[in-house]
């Protein structure tokens, strides 16, 4: 039996389904309006009468850039997904700003800390107290991912390059500790968190977590993986025979955690779009019935490979007044689930969250 601050948003689905919805307070309070058929809609509640069934929320240590993705926003976040029966994914990036494949950096009130037992003991102390945060709010997560796009060595010193070999007996030591916290968070406070670890591509997925065993990480539950064509060397036949060989071989749940498809080339706000022209793949036409194709293939080769569901990423960061470190608007509003062209009104590809097979 579960204690009363631990709260399961619904029966476990067959298959997750959702959205990475941590811009949406920001854009928001940004006047950002999302709509349908002409009206204003309330996103998350939108998200999940259409059929999602997880949000993943990201955090930041101390967020060099805005008052977003700290603990408070988090909370906010989680919030608002437990009020519509969410299942709520929480990514630990264990750096003040993006984690992702070309940098893992770690926050500046760890960049004095020399000793690697410490460095643990700091990781360890934070993942921790970050769920104790969060179960004081009746906002458990029902699942942590230790780390984010973690293809190079973990919460290295600014000072240090990113290039070269991971030092994998630092790698796993830190990545343990992470683990660690939040198991040793389950059998205290008799909660059944789950720990993912997420690794960008699934060309890299092989490599990284055979060298992940042979070092001793262990006690995660899950497999997160990025899949972008745009930057992977993978197609979906490849895909799935890589989610297969996951499975097979650790014996872990797997779930795509992060993907995005273009429903347009057209820039809106000067801001760069990450989703570019090259982003483009033969089979599906940068348009909304090719994002929406898009996503119904995923969606059939990853069930069909044993996979356990797909997250799309920032559905949600629709075009505002808001600024990042790189200009003013969104670099994501031609891959969102909302119209730039027609006020931000809702696209076919809400129709992959019917979750029919």
């Amino acid at each position: 039996m579960f204690m009363s601050c631990y709260k399961k948003s619904s029966p476990t689905p067959d298959f997750f389904l959702g959205g990475d919805l941590s811009y949406v307070n920001e854009v928001e309070d940004c006047g950002g309006v999302f709509k349908e058929k002409g009206q204003k809609v309330e996103p998350y509640k939108f998200f999940a009468d259409k059929g999602s069934n997880i949000v993943r929320i990201r955090l930041w240590h101390t967020p060099d850039f805005g008052n977003y993705s700290n603990l408070k926003d988090v909370i906010r976040s989680a919030q608002r997904a437990k009020n519509n029966n969410q299942y709520f994914l929480l990514d630990l990036h264990y750096s003040d700003s993006w984690a992702d494949p070309q940098k893992q950096l770690m926050p500046r009130a760890w960049t004095k800390i020399k000793n690697l037992e410490i460095l643990g003991d700091s990781v360890y102390t934070y993942t921790y107290s970050v769920l104790s945060a969060l179960y004081l709010e009746h906002l458990t997560p029902e699942m942590v991912q230790v780390g984010n796009e973690i293809n190079i060595e973990v919460m290295q010193h600014p000072d240090s390059t990113s290039e070269g070999p991971i030092n994998w007996k630092r790698n796993a030591f830190l990545l343990n500790k992470g683990i660690a916290a939040v198991r040793d968070f389950n059998s205290k406070n008799n909660t059944k968190i789950e720990s993912m670890l997420h690794v960008a591509q699934p060309e890299n997925a092989g490599w990284w977590f055979d060298a992940a065993h042979k070092n001793q990480i262990g006690d995660y539950q899950w497999i997160g993986l990025s899949y972008y064509p745009k930057w992977s060397k993978y197609n979906m036949d490849q895909l799935n025979a890589t989610i297969k060989d996951l499975k097979l071989k650790y014996g872990k749940r797997v779930m795509i955690v992060e993907t995005g498809y273009p429903y347009t080339s057209k820039n809106f706000d000067g801001a760069n779009n990450v989703l570019d022209s090259g982003a483009s793949l033969d089979k599906y036409p940068v348009s909304p019935e090719g994002q929406l194709s898009y996503m119904l293939d995923l969606k059939n080769t990853c069930k069909n490979a044993g996979c356990e569901g797909i997250i799309y990423w920032e559905p949600a960061w629709i075009s505002t007044s808001c600024r990042t470190k790189w200009g003013q608007g969104s670099h994501w509003e031609n891959a969102t689930f909302f119209d730039a062209a027609n006020g931000n009104e809702a696209l076919p590809v809400f129709k992959f969250f019917q979750n029919q097979f």
